[in-house]
């Protein structure tokens, strides 16, 4: 048997079933119940340089929240 038919049958059965156990074990690990801090931690990637937003309690003496020119009944 020459060397790449070797290669070639090794490759489409042992090598393929190798790949295919390895992915399946590495989506088990990673929907692990364990691994969730890992997972909230990455989904939260596009915020990390966000500034948080400010909060107004309307209690200074100008603040135009409490003045709102809002009304809610449509007059």
């Amino acid at each position: 048997m020459e060397t790449y038919s070797f290669l070639r049958e090794f490759a489409d059965s042992w090598v393929m079933l190798g790949i295919f156990g390895f992915f399946i074990g590495a989506a088990i690990w990673a929907f692990l119940p364990s691994q969730r801090g890992a997972r909230e931690d990455a989904s939260m990637i596009p915020f990390r340089n966000e500034a948080p937003a400010k909060t107004c309690a309307g209690t200074c003496a100008d603040c135009e929240s409490k003045q709102s020119s809002f009304d809610p009944k449509g007059a």
